[in-house]
């Protein structure tokens, strides 16, 4: 049985002999001047030009005094046809061909014409070698173990060009998003990755050391109370795309780092929010695969209208029979029994926490698009109680196939009220719980110079995802898995 290591060691061989003949197999510059999808869409203009292309081969023949070699980039695949001809030095002719193989990047200059066939071709009875392989790409049946697909993803997206084209749709994703905030008047700001107190969401913090000031930091779990704080120094409206970090499982949905995108409005609240975050995600979604309607889980979802607004308490007396705002702790605990719901010590667990599980059965079975709004404000340590109903906050979720696709509120700007709810959240994190927030004195300083009244949001690309049709390690382009050497 031929190794991978027997392919590898005959390349070798023929790296070897290349440079015996005195060609460099890793030049430093490349001659391109055409792009494959340049000849192949605008072939009558040139028609007997002479171009230069460049790409990886994708397939050899060779029969007799003829050739054909396929090439790839970025933009297409085209044929070079080449014709016996004299060696010239630092080029292969058909006869050297065989010291090439697929996976080479290669480069050609020659005539723009159509074979006997009809094939767009390039007429070139040279070609420069640009990089010599060493390991084959494996053919598109030979690659489907998703951990080598992953930890290879450089040669995944070779093979499976759905995979390279989703990357693509993923960058059109951030960009539509950069798009929409800046002609609405947002500037977008970078914010610090490392923090000495992390909060702004419900997570556990990874950590590192910081030799140069001998301290620990935190790698974020949120961009909320730095760009919260530039509101503080006087912007309006900011916002923030990177990655953050959250030191917990892997599953479809979630990955410890993961891209996200948060956004805050000074002079605005909730109700602005849902009207702009709704055109937004609109938006963002025609642009990137150009629709407003998909086919996701099995929901199929119509984002092409007015979404509903529907609140927290209604939806969960409605579904399970919970008040909210006085939660039978026994009744919380026998429905996520019921409902199997694996969670650690779940009798241990706060009513807050509990009843944030069972909101999650609810979820995870709507299609929407809808708004949850007026969540307990036990839920929501950062955002302000609605002035009807002191117990709910401003706060809402799109919920879109059985996901929440975004967060935003109302924000909190009593320095005072944020200190009770701080110290509080303290206290269920000094009681066990790591994804309680962390009391945040510096931030409550900020609040006690001045924050305007202000509206903020927040999304990752899960939704990127989830309307994607893909889990998150199938959604970036190189998802982190366990260490492992060849």
């Amino acid at each position: 049985m031929v190794t991978l290591a027997d392919y590898r060691d005959e390349r070798l061989r023929k790296l070897e002999d290349i440079k015996n003949r005195g060609i460099n197999p890793y030049p430093a510059k490349s001659f391109r001047d055409t792009k494959i999808a340049n000849i192949l869409t605008n072939f009558e203009s040139l028609e007997g030009q002479i171009v230069t292309i460049a790409g990886r081969i994708t397939t050899i023949r060779s029969f007799g005094k003829i050739a054909f070699v396929k090439i790839r980039d970025y933009t297409g695949e085209i044929q070079i046809f080449m014709q016996l001809e004299d060696e010239k030095p630092g080029f292969f002719n058909s006869k050297l061909l065989k010291l090439l193989d697929t996976g080479d990047f290669v480069e050609a200059t020659g005539t723009v014409d159509k074979s006997s066939t009809g094939e767009i071709s390039v007429f070139s009875n040279q070609i420069r070698l640009l990089t010599k392989s060493l390991r084959p790409l494996p053919g598109r049946d030979g690659f489907t173990n998703k951990e080598e697909r992953y930890r290879r993803r450089y040669v995944d997206m070779n093979v499976n060009l759905e995979v390279r084209d989703r990357m693509v749709r993923r960058s059109k994703f951030w960009q539509a998003t950069r798009d929409f905030m800046n002609a609405h008047g947002f500037i977008e700001i970078n914010t610090p990755v490392l923090e000495h107190t992390t909060g702004g969401a419900d997570a556990t913090p990874f950590v590192t050391h910081m030799d140069a000031l001998d301290e620990d930091f935190y790698l974020r779990i949120s961009h909320e109370l730095p760009l919260k704080r530039l509101l503080g120094a006087g912007f309006e409206k900011v916002y923030d795309i990177g990655p953050r970090f959250r030191n917990e499982g892997v599953d479809d949905e979630h990955l410890p780092e993961h891209i996200a995108f948060e956004s805050y409005a000074a002079y605005e609240n909730y109700e602005d929010g849902m009207d702009l975050y709704e055109e937004m995600i609109k938006y963002v979604a025609k642009e990137t695969w150009g629709t407003l309607q998909f086919n996701v889980g099995g929901f199929d979802i119509n984002l092409d209208q007015k979404w509903p607004r529907i609140k927290y308490a209604d939806l969960l007396k409605e579904k399970y029979d919970v008040d909210v705002f006085n939660p039978d702790h026994e009744q919380l605990v026998n429905i996520l029994k019921e409902a199997k719901v694996e969670a650690k010590d779940l009798e241990k667990l706060s009513d807050a926490r509990l009843i944030d599980h069972v909101w999650k059965l609810i979820r995870k079975t709507s299609a929407g698009p809808y708004w949850l709004i007026e969540e307990p404000l036990s839920l929501s340590p950062l955002a302000k109680t609605a002035p009807e109903n002191p117990l709910v906050t401003e706060r809402f979720h799109p919920i879109i196939a059985g996901t929440e696709m975004g967060n935003g509120y109302s924000e909190l700007n009593d320095p005072l009220d944020q200190l009770k709810r701080f110290e509080e959240q303290q206290a269920m994190r000094d009681a066990g719980d790591d994804e309680a927030q962390m009391l945040d004195q510096d931030f409550v300083e900020m609040l006690e110079y001045g924050m305007p009244p202000a509206c903020g949001w927040g999304n990752s690309e899960r939704n990127f995802w989830l309307l994607e049709g893909v889990s998150g390690r199938e959604g970036v382009p190189f998802p982190l898995i366990k260490a492992k050497e060849d």
